[in-house]
């Protein structure tokens, strides 16, 4: 019998109790067990990442469940934790390495973009022969903490990225829901729609108001929701510096730097294009994307599948939906890029592993056929194959190497074509 299951059991037996302690620590075993759901790829491959590197960086969003990841490692194999947002930490810059010298094993350090002057000592750590220990680095990204391991500890670390959960962590049947709610675990998990909707927005102001300025960036909370807002807007679009800064009253450099502050949070994704000569005028400039789709909902005050499905941003939303889904399930996060030339022709995902390219299309439509550009990009890219996306319920060709998938077979789909991560 699974931890869950006795929990359920246990809770089942105290409901005719008044034990309201008893109940609240049954509902919160629960809880714990469902925010590991189904995430023990992401662990494999943390582990393996540790067996590898002296130092495994964990990146993602706050709230996207690193520490919950980090702790059930932990269990696993034992170790030592810093929290560096504890203010009694006994990892201060002055004692850290006194503290951590004589530790052994596994020691993990969360937050680390609190304290981005212990790189110089993380290097030196990671360098003695033999190796007592190994780090588990996990950081909400930031310009500092991406340049201080660039610049510290080359050839030391390895990089997991982790966002919210997937299309490979939750039961097929609940694409939906995930698509409307988003990935991140406590949005996913709500009661309701309505309290998913509360906890994205309580989000979205503790990023702006607490996390920004703790990341040193010293910007009103105001003018980065404005951009962030915009940005929901563009969603799926081709980014134009001039128009944000136009609708902001602010330099074109000043929209470049919001993007960039975004985008290192891991909250917005810029999709580079990829062009070649192929005697054409092609587009240069990256798409942007909210990456949570629940995250984009709530910037753009939609709170369910209705809402979603009637607003103009609808196929915008499933193409960022979907695109995210083929980028967590390839980890193809460095070898996506979109096309698109001046003439029209366009392709929503080029994914190019091992020599070969696949490019991938995100419909919402009841029935995607074949189109006069997909035919003109198969020709363009020299595609091995297109896949065609769509939130329907079976396959079926649209040409010799292409065909139409829904997103709820995804998986298998990358499977077949040993695309996996």
């Amino acid at each position: 019998m699974s931890d869950i299951e006795i929990y359920v059991l246990d809770f089942e037996r105290e409901l005719d109790k008044n034990n309201f302690f008893l109940k609240f620590a049954i509902l919160y075993g629960i809880f714990q067990e469902l925010m590991k759901i189904g995430r023990h790829k992401l662990i494999g491959r943390i582990e393996n990442s540790l067996n590898r590197y002296p130092v495994t960086l964990l990146l993602g969003p706050r709230q996207c469940g690193k520490t919950t990841i980090a702790k059930e490692i932990l269990s696993r194999i034992g170790g030592t934790y810093f929290d560096l947002e504890d203010p009694e930490t006994p990892l201060r810059p002055e004692i850290a390495k006194v503290v951590l010298h004589g530790l052994q094993g596994l020691i993990i350090i969360d937050e680390f973009q609190r304290q981005p002057s212990l790189f110089p000592l993380l290097r030196v750590l990671a360098d003695r022969d033999p190796l007592p220990s190994r780090f588990l680095i996990l950081g909400s990204a930031s310009p500092d903490l991406v340049r201080g391991v660039s610049e510290s500890l080359a050839g030391r670390v390895t990089y997991v990225e982790m966002g919210g959960f997937k299309l490979d962590e939750v039961d097929p049947a609940q694409l939906n829901l995930l698509w409307v709610r988003g990935g991140f675990p406590r949005a996913y998990l709500a009661d309701d729609d309505r309290s998913s909707h509360d906890w994205r927005v309580n989000f979205i102001q503790t990023f702006l108001e607490r996390d920004i300025p703790q990341l040193g960036i010293r910007i009103p909370a105001h003018a980065i929701r404005r951009f962030w807002t915009m940005v929901a807007h563009y969603h799926g679009q081709v980014w134009n510096a001039a128009d944000f800064a136009r609708s902001l009253g602010t330099k074109e450099d000043t929209a470049r730097k919001y993007l960039d502050i975004l985008s290192g949070a891991f909250l917005v994704r810029q999709l580079p294009p990829w062009f070649e000569n192929v005697g054409k005028r092609l587009v240069k400039a990256p798409k942007v994307f909210v990456r949570d789709s629940g995250i984009l909902h709530t910037l753009l005050a939609l709170t369910d599948l209705a809402q979603i499905q009637s607003h103009p941003k609808l196929g915008f939303s499933w193409e960022g939906f979907a695109l995210e889904q083929v980028i967590g399930l390839t980890g193809a996060d460095r070898e996506v890029y979109f096309y698109k030339t001046h003439g029209g022709a366009e392709l929503d995902c080029l994914l190019i592993r091992d020599g070969k390219r696949h490019g991938f299309e995100f419909k919402y439509e009841d029935a995607p056929g074949s189109t006069k550009s997909s035919h003109i990009v198969f020709r363009d890219l020299k595609l091995d194959r297109l896949f065609v996306i769509y939130p329907g319920d079976r396959s079926y060709p649209i040409g010799e190497r292409a065909e139409v998938v829904p997103l709820s077979r995804l998986e298998s789909l990358l499977e077949t074509h040993q695309l996996l991560h």
